[in-house]
């Protein structure tokens, strides 16, 4: 740390210090400014302009429109050829202010179509070395043909209606075009076959147990629905390639389900029929349930071990509705177990329910219902109240999806009925404890994002998984001290931003490279720095909300988003968005430099000797101390010496005491009083070698070991985005300084975020070699297995 002595002149003295700060930065800027105007660029001229559909706010305008389309479905499962046949029929409610002559519809499912664009674009995997078990499920996926019959296509009068099919979308010709305010309601015939999804891993799937010959159906995508008509993009029929998930126009479903007579059937939606599908002591239980504050059994392990022993003969129907929902989706089993509590929000009941197999416990019992119930209780805290009246978590092959009202988690117990607490390995996750906490808030959360704020999957990952996985974190460090949150600290993040492999999280949900840290992760955790640093939690939860208010039951876009949080925030972010959503610059700021100051008092009795200690103190260096012994001329002729050898420029002197007075004689009271300032004024110079611009916090120490905390907002870097000086002013003298004390950002080298430098020793560990045995000793110890030279008969 270098210390200076500032020459006091007037009343300019503390301005000199902001200006030679000033000063600095500016000489800096010739080579850097261009990137700090672009980092803090305004991003308005990237963003769409705003028009009456989408406000400059961010809300939704008065011309604000999105389609409709009901459901009126009839669907039968056939457990012996795992197969779905079922028919619908759709009203399609044109609110556009378009004339559509065709209509779109999306079949999901058609992806299993070994003809489909996505079978048909995958990359080979890497063989060498391939699992056992990845191998045979490779091999089964390539045999599988999951491709979707459609027929039947008939408007109201039974008239025919011609259509084409485009990959995994289906073009519906309509006999006449329909004009905005409109109705036409169709209808058609489908059947599909349901994949094995422990071979075909996917978002549906049955997974058939051995020991007792029954199978768990969950059923997602199973139905043709209508695609997504919107203002921004018309026709959202990007094909379907098994990443960028779904974008769904609201409507009221009818669905009725017909299932084996001794399946249990979980679905989006309100049971209708209740009294036919259930013994009268399930609806005594449920009943009970729908007043309980802990979980009650409907079906218990006994009655479901016993209704898997045998199949019932014939078949049996549930029928289901639900109003303002995007999307339906079921579950149907015999060896379910289930479970409901009731959860309060917004003055109403929520049925929390879960659906289970005998080998998902003692987990799922104990904790998938009290999960989904959590969840509804936090994130209504930050969002809205929960709309719908059930929210049900499924255990099946399906390792977590979510649909409304209803979502598919797979963490279930080992087979001894132990599991792991927090795993460890992507192989532990399916039987850990909180890996089915997790998940489930996770899946449960999603009926908020996208649910509810119904973002466009198939472009913008970020927007429900980002947004979620943030919501998730909140919620989990509601459940427990120290619960092990995987996502959402900044710290977490670090090893995926400083990889070279990546994009943008504005980025298309097809295009992504490390889907999980960019979509889920980072997004999750700016969000956290935004309302933990940047806006703090009052400013950032307010902001939340009334962006989760503004699109309930509409479609935002990103540019919604950013701006919806920045009108109710009253705080201009376009600073964050572009580092952290249109950048893949990682954090990384130092403490470069400290230069200590104290202002000069002029008086050369004070000054002269502090002088004179300072030029004592300098360092001897090795030549001046191997030279010091060598013989001098002037010593051997002293005649050699004059008045400058005996000078001593730090004595004090007639002259140096008469300037000093006219000096202080030349003042106003005021510039004395400011001379005798004893402030210390420490100039700390930060760079930025990451290039993420970032706010920071600093904690400084002083003699007394008493600390200071200072933030400093990230405008800071405004003029310069490579370093930048700032300015401490303190009575004491500073001893340390410490950036980022707090982890507040995912600083990726921390060795430099302290002054003076600080070591922290490293473990490693000593290993002993161990040699192999040759094969001659593996024949002296087991001959009969080693190998021969003999010749093969």
């Amino acid at each position: 740390m270098k210390m200076t002595c500032l020459q006091f002149n007037g009343l300019k003295f503390l301005l000199g210090i902001f200006l030679a700060g000033l000063c600095n930065q500016s000489l800096q800027s010739q080579s850097s400014g261009a990137d700090a105007r672009d980092l803090f660029r305004q991003l308005n001229d990237e963003w769409p302009s705003p028009n009456e559909q989408r406000l400059a706010s961010g809300a939704p305008g008065p011309e604000y429109w999105q389609q409709r389309a009901d459901y009126k479905i009839s669907v039968s499962l056939d457990e012996h050829t795992n197969r779905l046949s079922g028919t619908e029929t759709i009203t399609y409610h044109n609110h556009s202010p378009h004339i559509l002559r065709y209509l779109w519809m999306q079949v999901e499912n058609q992806i299993f179509d070994p003809l489909s664009l996505s079978r048909r674009s995958e990359t080979a995997p890497n063989l060498e070395g391939m699992d056992i078990e990845a191998f045979r499920n490779l091999q089964f996926s390539r045999g599988f043909d999951g491709s979707v019959e459609l027929s039947s296509f008939r408007d109201a009068s039974g008239a025919a209606i011609q259509f084409s099919r485009v990959d995994t979308n289906v073009r519906v010709h309509l006999p006449e075009p329909l004009h905005p305010g409109d109705i036409f309601t169709f209808s058609l015939n489908w059947e599909m076959p349901i994949n094995d999804a422990t071979r075909v891993r996917a978002r549906t799937g049955f997974e058939y147990f051995e020991e007792d010959g029954n199978a768990i159906y969950e059923l997602a995508h199973w139905y043709p629905r209508m695609v997504a008509y919107t203002d921004y993009t018309g026709w959202q029929h990007k094909s379907f390639l098994g990443r960028g998930e779904f974008t769904l126009e609201f409507g009221d479903f009818d669905v009725e389900i017909t299932v084996p007579a001794d399946h249990i059937v979980a679905a989006t939606g309100v049971l209708q029929n209740p009294q036919d599908v259930l013994t009268s002591s399930h609806l005594t239980r449920l009943e009970s349930a729908a007043t309980s504050s802990v979980p009650v059994q409907i079906i218990t392990e006994s009655e479901a071990r016993e209704n898997q022993k045998s199949p019932a003969d014939g078949t049996i129907t549930w029928r289901f509705q639900a109003e303002n929902v995007r999307d339906f989706a079921w579950a149907s089993s015999r060896k379910f177990l289930w479970d409901a509590m009731a959860v309060e929000s917004g003055g109403k009941t929520v049925m929390a329910m879960s659906y289970y197999p005998p080998e998902a416990e003692p987990l799922w019992s104990r904790y998938s219902t009290q999960a989904v119930a959590h969840t509804i209780e936090v994130y209504s805290r930050f969002t809205f109240d929960y709309p719908y009246p059930v929210a049900i978590s499924v255990n099946g092959p399906v390792g977590g999806m979510e649909y409304p009202m209803i979502c598919f988690n797979g963490p279930r117990a080992m087979k001894d009925g132990t599991y792991f607490g927090a795993h460890k390995s992507p192989e532990e996750w399916p039987f850990s404890k909180y890996g089915l906490i997790s998940v489930v808030i996770h899946e449960v959360g999603h009926n908020y994002f996208p649910m509810i704020v119904n973002s466009d999957e198939r472009r913008w990952t970020w927007m429900d998984e980002g947004l979620n996985t943030f919501l998730q974190f909140l919620a989990e460090q509601e459940w427990e001290d120290n619960y092990p949150s995987r996502r959402g600290e900044p710290d977490q993040i670090i090893s995926y931003m400083t990889s070279s492999r990546q994009v943008p999280v504005m980025s298309h949900s097809d295009l992504i490279h490390q889907f999980g840290n960019n979509a889920y992760a980072k997004p999750a955790t700016a969000l956290n720095i935004l309302r933990e640093t940047v806006l703090g939690r009052e400013l950032f939860d307010f902001s939340f909300r009334e962006y989760a208010q503004r699109w309930m039951f509409k479609r935002p876009e990103p540019f919604d988003f950013f701006r919806s949080m920045e009108d109710a925030s009253g705080v201009d972010l376009d600073w964050f968005w572009t580092n952290w959503f249109y950048s893949t610059t990682h954090c990384d700021i130092a403490i470069g430099q400290v230069d200590w100051y104290q202002v000069s008092s002029q008086d050369p009795v004070i000054e002269k000797p502090i002088q004179r200690t300072k030029d004592e103190q300098k360092p001897i260096t090795l030549s001046e101390s191997l030279n010091k012994p060598l013989p001098k001329r002037a010593d051997r002729f002293p005649q050699l010496k004059d008045f400058y050898n005996s000078y001593d420029p730090f004595d004090v002197t007639a002259d140096d005491r008469e300037k000093y007075q006219k000096f202080i004689d030349s003042l106003t009271q005021e510039e004395k009083d400011l001379l005798k300032t004893g402030d210390n004024f420490y100039r700390v110079t930060f760079n930025n070698f990451g290039g993420l611009i970032s706010p920071m916090t600093l904690k400084v120490t002083d003699d007394r070991d008493q600390s200071t905390i200072h933030h400093i907002p990230a405008e800071i870097w405004r003029r310069n985005a490579q370093s930048v000086p700032y300015l401490i002013v303190s009575p004491r003298p500073l001893k340390s300084w410490i950036l980022d004390p707090f982890h507040e950002s995912p600083d990726s080298d921390r060795s430099n975020n302290q002054f003076p430098r600080q070591l922290e020793p490293q473990r490693f560990d000593l290993k002993k070699s161990k040699l192999d045995k040759n094969p001659m000793q593996l024949q002296k110890e087991s001959p009969a297995k080693a190998p021969t030279s003999e010749p093969n008969p």
